[in-house]
């Protein structure tokens, strides 16, 4: 299992010193959720890869394949009203997650078309990954 707390700062300040762009992620857009503790209440910054889809920005929590749920997820959970930076601009969001069908359809769609992301899936089962539509408000 990677260590986010070791990985993200260096990505955060990547980004914020690229415009949001990420060398270790190529052309994949990048965003910093600014999510609040579900128990701590303490604000946190995490980066994720986000796949535009229509005019839907979907983050899915596959943990790196992980058997269990990112810390992220019990966030947006708790406090679904968040603050994204994306590239040099800031907004404010709500986050929603998709129920079980539009879910899974949108997991077999990633699946289909970036096997590193159907690695994860396959490593993760039977946890479920959940997928979220970031929201501008």
């Amino acid at each position: 299992m990677f260590d986010w707390s070791k990985l993200n700062p260096g990505v955060i300040a990547e980004f914020r010193a690229n415009g949001g762009k990420v060398a270790q992620f190529g052309d994949l857009p990048v965003v910093i959720l600014h999510t609040i503790g579900a128990r701590s209440g303490a604000l946190r910054e995490v980066p994720l890869i986000v796949v535009p889809d229509g005019d839907e920005t979907l983050i899915f929590g596959t943990n790196a394949g992980a058997s269990t749920q990112p810390v992220w997820y019990f966030n947006l959970k708790a406090n679904p009203r968040i603050t994204v930076e994306r590239g040099t601009e800031k907004f404010l969001a709500n986050v929603l997650e998709l129920g079980e069908a539009d879910a899974g359809r949108k997991i077999r769609e990633q699946a289909e078309t970036v096997p590193q992301f159907a690695q994860y899936v396959a490593s993760a089962a039977p946890r479920v990954i959940p997928v979220f539509s970031i929201a501008r408000t």
